[in-house]
């Protein structure tokens, strides 16, 4: 008796120890093995299409959600298949494909599911936009620690998935809950006396459980390399600067020369499958948009306010001065508001500041409460405050979710499936950067303007707005280069044997580049993961030093 006394205290006191751990005592950096390496890439099935026993399956190894469903129509399909999550598509005139989006976080990811023999449409989601992981390795580190509270940040040992944004940290008992903003991915851990029991979720459906202890040495993360096929064009001194880190993380090389693919290369375990964060570079893509939506004659002028498309609620924010902010003023980044995100005369406190109004609850809200700095259509600021509004108003005229009028419009007319749409708070594509595409993909773009609107001998956009869209409006204020800007396309000149060459140039942060320079009918595509070692230009230096010489000769 005495000893089963014993053994009912020891318990008791284990019990009250597992259950009242403090998250201090967990603070450090843990790490584990993911199952295998393709655990991220989702095989998305509809089985039935249109009838009664309809079913929505995700699966990897194992199935993770088999959901019935039914639609009433066909051509226009919209499954909420968990929590949060869903998808939406429309099927080819054909029938034999479905083209669509699964929603998860703040993601668009775009799918194409294919007819099999046995009649259901299948087709691949990579959650992690990588096509199989390099390294297994998974890290998580929990950080700042006190009783209940504290925060977790997941660490990929292949990174070239770009991160999480985690965040609603919570915790109860022995189990602590948090989730990716970005990607919609939930994470629920059981905390145990050496280890953590970690489970990765969709909605509440479950992909993969990894055991984590803590970590005794240094993460290794990232160190791939590319195996590349040769080019038509040789650049060696620039591979090999490249490869001893001297142009560090550089991870694409892209150039066509009159609609001829003359040089492509990858770098630290890049591929051609890969949809990059393109960042602020995917703004010249929102700038096609509007020109199709302009094409459709869907508004009638760039002259046009942007109040004409806003809400009700948001007609109060109207003044004599923003009345004028119109489609041409957000194009060239020449609205007036204090909205300048970086640079000289930036305002790190305006309220339409990307790294606030992306804080707030109403964007649209923060944006148009900032004050105005300028008349609209005077001077030049950059700040993504102005795509933004330009996306509101492009999705107030469209009869379809934008980003299948994008898809129908533009994309699948470039033969482009593998990519994703960032959207905000509600779910809307957002025009101010994030969208991923693929190098090769990204390089079709700028095949496109430069051809003047057709790709492949088709006309997907206006030659008139092409031409519009490359001209040099004003130069931009806040950059130190003083760079001209046209619409969501930048200006700049470089030297090549003594002559000035001209590019339009889409950017992006981290230095995603496309260069379109029509006097060499040459598009070149640089992307790149320099966001915070102050290279993001280094593209720049690329394209003059070590290409451009190349293409004149």
């Amino acid at each position: 008796m005495k000893f089963q006394n014993s053994l009912l205290f020891f318990l008791i006191l284990f019990s009250l120890a597992v259950y009242t751990q403090n998250m201090k005592e967990y603070t450090d950096g843990w790490e584990g093995e993911i199952e295998n390496s393709k655990t991220f890439n989702l095989k998305v099935e509809i089985e039935n299409l249109g009838f009664e026993d309809a079913l929505f399956k995700i699966s990897n190894d194992h199935a993770i959600i088999n959901y019935p469903f039914k639609t009433k129509n066909i051509e226009r399909i919209n499954i909420p298949f968990a929590e949060n999550l869903f998808f939406e598509g429309t099927i080819a005139n054909n029938g034999k494909e479905i083209n669509g989006f699964i929603k998860s976080g703040l993601l668009l990811y775009h799918l194409k599911l294919i007819k099999s023999k046995n009649n259901s449409f299948v087709g691949a989601w990579d959650l992690l936009m990588v096509d199989k992981l390099k390294s297994q390795k998974f890290y998580l580190s929990i950080e700042n620690g006190s009783d209940n509270d504290y925060q977790a940040y997941p660490v990929f040992g292949d990174n070239r998935f770009t991160g999480t944004w985690c965040n609603n940290f919570q915790k109860s008992k022995n189990q602590i809950l948090f989730s990716d903003v970005k990607t919609g991915l939930q994470f629920k851990a059981e905390l145990l006396v050496n280890n953590i029991q970690l489970e990765i979720f969709l909605g509440s459906h479950l992909i993969t459980q990894i055991d984590l202890i803590k970590s005794k040495t240094d993460w290794v993360i990232g160190g791939f390399s590319t195996e590349n096929k040769k080019s038509i064009l040789q650049l060696i001194e620039m591979e090999s600067l490249i490869s001893n880190d001297s142009l560090p993380n550089t991870h694409s090389v892209l150039i066509s020369r009159s609609g001829k693919l003359v040089y492509e290369k990858y770098f630290d375990g890049y591929n051609a499958s890969i949809p990059h964060d393109m960042r602020s570079a995917s703004k010249s893509i929102s700038s096609a948009i509007v020109g199709i939506v302009k094409d459709k004659s869907l508004f009638k002028n760039v002259e046009q306010s942007i109040f004409d498309f806003l809400p009700e609620k948001y007609q109060t924010q109207k003044d004599s001065l923003k009345e004028k902010i119109d489609i041409q003023s957000l194009l060239t980044m020449s609205s007036g508001l204090d909205a300048i995100d970086y640079g000289i005369n930036a305002n790190p406190k305006s309220p339409a500041v990307e790294d606030n109004y992306q804080m707030s609850k109403d964007w649209i809200a923060a944006v148009l409460s900032a004050p105005m700095i300028n008349s609209p259509n005077t001077k030049a600021n950059y700040g993504s405050a102005n795509p933004y509004l330009l996306g509101i108003a492009m999705d107030s005229l469209v009869s379809e979710p934008l980003e299948i009028f994008m898809d129908k419009n533009l994309f699948q007319k470039l033969e482009i499936s593998n990519y994703i749409i960032q959207t905000d708070l509600n779910g809307n594509a957002y025009f101010g950067g994030g969208m991923y595409l693929t190098s090769k993909d990204m390089l079709k773009f700028g095949e496109l303007y430069l051809n003047k609107g057709k790709w492949d001998s088709k006309r997907i956009i206006s030659e008139k707005w092409t031409k519009s869209s490359f001209e040099n409006y004003r130069v931009l204020e806040n950059t130190t280069d003083k760079n001209g800007y046209g619409y969501l396309w930048w200006h700049n000149t470089y030297l090549a044997h003594g002559k000035v060459i001209e590019a339009i140039e889409a950017r992006g942060a981290g230095g995603q580049y496309l260069f379109v320079i029509p006097y060499l009918k040459t598009v070149v595509v640089i992307t790149s993961g320099n966001y915070r070692n102050g290279k993001t230009q280094q593209p720049e230096a690329i394209f003059e030093k070590y290409i451009l010489p190349y293409l004149e000769n």
